[in-house]
């Protein structure tokens, strides 16, 4: 299983929105604190069961800290204030309602594939940065 169970991003695999949102991780994470798993992947499954949340749940990100799962956008903010740069100063946005800040982020979500496309199968991660993605 994981080497680590703390700070996985879980995403949807096939999703071009959620390959760019990886990437970006990758770009602004300079002490490569966080690892990734797709949603599809074994590893994946696992942590979705740890999470309570169904095998083939594919509504969006599920971030783990280590001790709590986060989904939507409370996921998004608590990787983003775990960025360098400026990117943590988007975490202000937390004093949002959820309730909003999800009705949002559902709404991307639910649209993604439409606007950004998708993959016929789960691409594969670059060199450099495949000893971070979880089998």
């Amino acid at each position: 299983m994981a080497q680590t169970e703390q700070n996985i991003i879980l995403f949807d695999g096939i999703c071009k929105l959620c390959h760019f949102s990886v990437r970006f991780v990758i770009r602004h994470d300079k002490h490569e604190k966080f690892h990734f798993a797709q949603l599809q992947s074994k590893t994946g499954k696992h942590f979705l069961q740890k999470a309570g949340l169904p095998e083939d749940y594919q509504n969006g990100l599920v971030y783990s800290d280590g001790k709590d799962f986060f989904l939507d956008s409370t996921a998004v903010l608590k990787i983003l204030k775990e960025l360098h740069g400026i990117w943590k100063l988007l975490y202000i946005f937390i004093f949002i309602p959820k309730k909003l800040r999800d009705g949002l982020y559902h709404i991307i979500a639910k649209s993604r594939y439409r606007i950004f496309g998708k993959y016929q199968s789960c691409p594969v991660p670059s060199k450099e940065s495949a000893s971070r993605f979880l089998d």
